[in-house]
């Protein structure tokens, strides 16, 4: 799937410029904007600037291969719309999208300016795009369809090979597979001065987490150990390790809440450090992070 450009409707290039008129303006700019972005331009057969600009605008908008379409009202003949518009000087030139006017500029302009202008517009609408598909995406890796979700941050990163949100959420794909080699090639693509990101940060946790889990043992000898000595502080911080890379979140905030409880000193304060490290990697909206903060935060200022 392609994202990050809107995909024009299936007309052919002969389409992409056309004269317009009063009755069929809301068909050829008001509902055509909503697949493309439309320019509209305003001019008038005895404007000399109008006759410089109108070649260029046909010629720019051409090579955006369907993305831009270019639609002229003569106001002479056709005056209700631009009085609506409030043109009041010529040329004029509006860019419509979603049936609505977005900007817009007078007077003859050069062809790097018209293409600025252009691709200022379909770069504001690149990015609503992508910020919709990462939703989306986030939301397929919620409901547990690793394999979508990873296609869809894939897609993402086609367009912008360095997205942070996007890259973070292929890491999660595969963390959550179990691939923890393949997140961290990922998850090493993020540029050094965006290591800071939330997103990126929660990943990280994870990976640490998951390192850690590896090598915590069997939670049922772990519990055993526990019950037979509860003052084993090593034993219960494994079996919280344990318990989290099994997916009971509640059960490992348990144990290191009661570890916190028993010596929130021991091991230069281990208990909550890896709590915090497990907030990270559940993130914020997590209700066990929510509920496990507030526990914490009571138990510290108790």
């Amino acid at each position: 799937m392609e994202i990050g450009a809107r995909q024009p409707a299936a007309a052919g290039q002969s389409d992409v410029i056309k004269d317009t008129t009063t009755a069929n303006f809301a068909k050829d700019v008001l509902e055509a904007s909503r697949s493309a972005l439309v320019l509209v331009d305003f001019w008038a057969a005895w404007c000399g600037p109008c006759r410089q600009l109108t070649p260029i605008l046909e010629k720019v908008v051409r090579s955006y291969n369907g993305k831009v379409r270019l639609v002229k009202l003569n106001v002479d003949e056709h005056p209700a719309i631009a009085g609506q518009l409030r043109v009041q000087s010529l040329p004029t030139v509006y860019a419509f999208r979603d049936g609505r006017p977005l900007d817009g500029f007078m007077g003859a302009q050069p062809e790097s300016a018209v293409k600025a202008f252009i691709d200022r517009l379909i770069g504001e609408d690149s990015q609503a795009d992508i910020e919709a598909f990462l939703q989306a995406a986030e939301e397929t890796l919620e409901a547990g369809d690793l394999q979508q979700a990873a296609e869809m941050y894939a897609a993402i990163l086609q367009e912008d090979r360095e997205n942070v949100a996007a890259l973070a959420g292929l890491a999660k794909c595969y963390l959550k597979s179990g691939d923890v080699a393949r997140a961290e090639q990922t998850i090493a693509l993020v540029p050094p001065d965006k290591h800071q990101s939330s997103a990126v940060a929660s990943v990280v946790a994870a990976l640490e987490l998951a390192k850690k889990a590896g090598d915590t043992g069997d939670t049922a000898d772990l519990e055993a150990k526990v019950n037979a000595n509860p003052a084993d502080h090593q034993a219960r911080l494994d079996l919280a390790l344990a318990l989290a890379a099994r997916g009971d979140k509640a059960g490992a905030v348990h144990h290191l809440l009661e570890l916190y409880r028993r010596d929130r000193n021991w091991n230069e304060e281990a208990a909550r450090k890896q709590l915090i490290q497990l907030f990270e990697a559940w993130g914020p909206k997590d209700p066990h992070t929510m509920e496990g903060r507030r526990k914490l935060s009571s138990l510290m200022f108790s």
